[in-house]
């Protein structure tokens, strides 16, 4: 591939624009689009079109103040809260290319020269020196082998799950190989709250184990619900980690969390009547079905089934099978049957669209949906950064002055 093409591919990444998009930005038909992506000669016009629309994009920021890589990124829950903080993220590991458009959408200041995002971890993990020197490491490693859903899931197909998913539990192994050659300041790793308790605790106590008495890490870990700052009940367990003894521990962040009355509610997140396509309104065989799947469980004795909101109410834990029925977070309506949630109401339930920040959201319904499922909640990340933040200054600190004296 000619290096014009090649750069013309990563300007267009970047830009966090679909084909489509792009096609009616330059008039280009979106097959011709496609030409250019595959190594196809791109004119100069369009070329130059597709930088100033990432240029457009970009928001000046102030010099950071440390570096961190963002893995199992997703769409960058965890980034959003480091860069308050005032990091720089200088790599990206997301495998799901169209959580990579929205990621680009929504972070257009990045260039091919400071930052690089990369799909697959694994080859990064087995040789990490590909990785630029950073100070923290952030990383939402896959949860779906160590969920209770998942587990189940897995236990009815006759899967392994786990550490024993060779696809997904063992990329824990891949961040280990990544702190120890690198030896971050610190890090923060977040996963499901089921995960010290899977396989009896054996897991969690091989994930102890190897950041405590092999990486030599100081760590301590709590779960946290998100309902003190978004209007749903979403619960992870977050585990930080210091290179030295700075005296961290989670036994004071009680303190950071908003008082109970000030609990947001669904009110809050909701768009107004008008800006609500019908097409979220379920249809009447959806909502015949879900009716009589309710009450057939209720019968046996069983909780599942549909869960209907009001403005008042705070939501279950919305997931990334949130756009099949959309049956945990129903939202009721006068007068006719209850609706899903629009994608960007999911954006403002999950924190990352609020007053100060508008989040794009450049694909599908369907594909929106499982990114916010899968997501963390920003507001919470930010409260975990801050709490973090005069440990980890402390920790620079110490970082600096042992690589100056080297």
């Amino acid at each position: 591939m000619h290096d014009l093409t090649r750069g013309f591919e990563a300007e267009f990444r970047r830009s966090g624009l679909s084909v489509e998009e792009f096609a009616r930005e330059t008039g280009k038909s979106t097959r011709q689009i496609k030409r250019y992506l595959d190594g196809g000669p791109v004119p100069k016009l369009v070329r130059d079109k597709v930088r100033d629309i990432k240029q457009s994009k970009t928001v000046d920021k102030p010099a950071a103040t440390f570096r961190f890589i963002d893995l199992f990124a997703g769409i960058g829950g965890l980034r959003l809260g480091f860069e308050a903080l005032g990091g720089k993220c200088v790599f990206t590991s997301e495998w799901d290319k169209y959580s990579q458009r929205t990621y680009c959408a929504n972070f257009p200041g990045d260039s091919e020269e400071d930052h690089q995002l990369v799909g697959d971890i694994r080859p990064y993990g087995a040789d990490p020196k590909l990785i630029p020197e950073h100070e923290v490491l952030l990383a939402g490693f896959p949860c779906q082998p160590f969920s209770l859903a998942g587990v189940s899931k897995k236990n009815s197909l006759g899967r392994k799950h786990g550490f024993e998913d060779e696809k997904q539990g063992n990329l824990f192994f891949d961040i280990e190989r990544i702190i120890r050659h690198h030896r971050p300041a610190a890090f923060l790793l977040e996963n499901v709250k089921h995960l010290t308790r899977h396989d009896r605790g054996r897991t969690f106590e091989v994930i102890r184990r190897t950041l405590e008495d092999e990486l030599k890490y100081h760590i301590d870990y709590r779960v946290i619900s998100s309902a003190p700052w978004v209007p749903q009940k979403r619960e992870r367990i977050f585990i930080v980690g210091f290179r030295e003894d700075v005296g961290f521990s989670f036994k004071d962040f009680d303190k950071v969390i908003p008082e109970e009355k000030e609990w947001p509610t669904l009110g809050a997140i909701f768009q107004s009547h008008n800006e609500i396509d019908s097409k979220y309104t379920l249809t009447p065989k959806l909502w015949d079905y879900l009716q009589a799947y309710r009450k057939k469980h209720e019968k046996a004795g069983n909780g599942f089934g549909f869960s209907l909101f009001g403005k008042d109410d705070v939501a279950r834990t919305l997931s990334a099978r949130y756009h099949k029925d959309g049956s945990e977070i129903l939202v009721e309506q006068k007068g006719t049957r209850p609706r899903r949630l629009t994608p960007t109401e999911c954006a403002r339930l999950m924190g990352f669209e609020y007053k100060e920040r508008k989040w794009d959201i450049v694909v599908s319904d369907t594909q929106a949906y499982r990114q916010f499922g899968n997501a963390v909640v920003v507001p919470v990340v930010k409260a975990i950064a801050e709490y973090m933040k005069p440990s980890l200054e402390r920790m620079l600190r110490i970082d600096r002055a042992e690589k100056a004296a080297r």
